[in-house]
């Protein structure tokens, strides 16, 4: 036997049924429309050119045949159960203004809420002059009915949507007169409340939306966005991307963040529950809030990608935010309290040990990946994300203690304010060194060399303002200057020029010169003007720096508390300095060891 096909819906209902379904599921609704009855058959209340007409035992009349968009139809049943919701029912002196005046207030109150699509007709402009319906109908009481409020009703000009004491239709426990339709709207408005936190915060999908399981990375983004404060703005600005297809191809184990194009990237097949995922994502964050993309300064990218792994794994796990992937990642208690800068200087003393370790990328591969364009961070929209990346940890800091959210380590939060500060530009740092060792020179007055006389008494002579004898004694500095053939000349000219103008405002008369490179070549004492413009660089050959250093500190013309000023490039071999010295080297270049001396690093 032949078996028998499923029965279709027509258009109009199979519309009217999904308009239905969307106003019983919204939380807003869903209690009004459980007590209602709705009513779509033949011979029903709805007048021929209506949409629907509510009782006031909770019976909603539609139209049987009304042919509608599903929007319109939600539009049209959120109207109906409304005004149970808001209590309309009441007897009036004029029953079709006050009716007149419930709609108007209706619509507006769906015009606001942005819910559904209001029918052909019903569409006008919703702007009434009163806050309620009650001085909204005394104002058409007072002042007459305006024709433009005509078309807010669902049964069309000319009839009532609200029917008082009807005849029941259907079975005796379908007369629902003890319902409390006003705690009904309420309780849907808890529900509604409680169901927009829930979207928030990635434990509910959006209702309309498409039903698609938010992943354990997308909730614990949305828990950064709705809990946490101080990494929300990162959170909410970056992208997810969980593709394991492309993870592969860049060869991503778990994740891995783009700080150019504001990418995380997450492999879902690392498995991660969302707890880990909030520590993997904080950790991603954290890479580009303080800025450890920007911060390599010549040192290898991924020793510097490990040296940083180690220090924000310690604070994450000192805040307590999320769980330490069971996959494994970077972590040392010994290394608690120390800077990146200063861990990745112990890891270049056992580099061979440290290249096998894996970030949250991989074996031997830095979870910050490499910019398509290399110096992208030096162009101008490089300079908007650093305000950007600055901003979001600094404004989020202050959120989180205006929220007390609790205690943080003290190191991070001293990075960020550090990093929440405009950088001081090397020559003014120059400038307070040379302030520090050479302070301005007193002046006295001396009859040796007069002034010039005044006209009203020339037979006066009188002293003139002149340095005191013996201060230039001993003020003066050592210049070593790496004269490598790997050296820049534009970091010879800036760094020379600097320092002769800043040597010729402190009144410093000679400064001590030394070329270094495969050998040591002494210029003498050079006036400060002479450095820059008559200095014939010499050599050119390897970088070996402590035969120049050990020559002026051991030159029994060069004075003991003389200190040394050393203009390299950076690659060079450790140094022993007894004395106070400070080094120049290019921006983006690190020593390979770590002076106790300054540092300014030339851009």
């Amino acid at each position: 036997m032949a078996k028998q096909k499923s029965r279709e819906l027509d258009p109009a209902t199979k519309s009217y049924m999904e308009g239905l379904h969307f106003i019983s599921q919204h939380p807003m609704f869903a209690p009004l429309a459980s007590h209602s009855r709705f009513i779509r058959q033949e011979g029903n209340l709805c007048p021929e050119n209506g949409w629907a007409v509510t009782t006031s035992n909770g019976h909603i009349h539609v139209h049987p045949k009304r042919r509608g968009l599903p929007e319109e139809w939600l539009y049209i049943l959120a109207h109906a159960l409304l005004h149970l919701g808001f209590g309309h029912f009441r007897v009036m002196e004029r029953q079709d203004l006050w009716n007149a005046a419930c709609d108007c207030f209706i619509a507006k109150f769906l015009y606001d809420m942005k819910l559904g699509q209001p029918p052909a007709g019903m569409d006008g402009r919703v702007d009434i002059p009163a806050k309620s319906e009650e001085e909204l109908y005394y104002s058409f009481v007072e002042r007459g009915f305006h024709p433009s409020f005509h078309n807010f009703g669902s049964v069309g000009h000319g009839f009532q949507d609200m029917i008082m004491n009807s005849r029941t239709t259907g079975p005796s426990y379908w007369n629902n007169k003890d319902v409390n339709w006003q705690d009904c709207l309420g309780k849907g408005l808890i529900m509604a409340v409680t169901s927009a936190v829930n979207v928030t915060a990635g434990y509910e999908d959006y209702l309309g939306a498409n039903k698609e399981v938010l992943t354990p990375v997308l909730k614990a983004r949305n828990w950064f966005i709705s809990s946490y404060p101080l990494m929300g703005a990162m959170a909410a600005d970056f992208k997810i991307i969980e593709d394991p297809i492309l993870c592969t191809r860049l060869s991503i184990s778990v994740a891995a963040v783009n700080a150019e194009a504001k990418e995380i990237y997450v492999n879902p097949a690392a498995g991660l529950d969302e707890q880990e995922c909030r520590f993997v994502l904080a950790h991603e964050f954290l890479h580009v809030g303080l800025r450890h993309h920007a911060r390599a300064d010549g040192r290898d990218p991924y020793l510097w990608n490990v040296a940083c792994d180690y220090v924000i794994n310690q604070w994450l796990m000192e805040m307590g935010l999320g769980t330490f992937p069971r996959i494994g990642g970077l972590h040392d208690p010994d290394l608690k309290g120390l800077s990146a800068e200063s861990i990745y200087d112990r890891i270049v003393n056992d580099i061979r040990l440290f290249r096998k370790v894996a970030t949250f990328r991989g074996v031997g591969l830095g979870d910050i990946l490499t910019p398509r364009v290399p110096d992208w961070w030096n162009r101008n929209d490089g300079l908007t994300l650093d305000e950007f990346y600055r901003n979001c940890l600094s404004q989020g800091l202050d959120y989180h203690y205006e929220q007390n959210r609790g205690l943080l380590p003290a190191g991070f939060v001293e990075e960020i304010r550090a990093l929440s500060q405009p950088p001081i530009l090397w020559d003014v740092e120059l400038a307070k060194w040379f302030d520090h060792y050479f302070s301005p020179v007193e002046k006295v007055r001396n009859y040796s060399r007069i002034s010039r006389r005044q006209s009203s008494t020339p037979d006066i002579p009188r002293p003139r303002w002149v340095q005191d004898a013996g201060d230039e004694d001993g003020r003066t500095f050592g210049v070593v200057l790496d004269t490598s053939g790997s050296m820049d000349t534009k970091l010879l000219g800036k760094a020379l020029g600097a320092i002769a103008s800043y040597s010729m405002s402190r009144d410093v008369p000679l400064v001590r010169v030394v070329f270094c490179d495969a050998a040591v070549y002494d210029q003498g004492y050079l006036a400060p003007e002479v450095i820059a413009d008559r200095v014939s660089v010499k050599g050119r050959g390897g970088t070996i720096l402590q035969p120049g250093i050990d020559f002026l500190e051991h030159e029994e013309d060069f004075p003991k508390n003389g200190p040394l000023l050393i203009i390299t490039d950076g690659f060079c071999d450790r140094v022993s300095i007894r004395r106070e010295h400070a080094f120049l080297i290019p921006k983006g270049q690190h020593l390979p060891f770590v002076p106790k001396g300054k540092v300014f690093r030339v851009e």
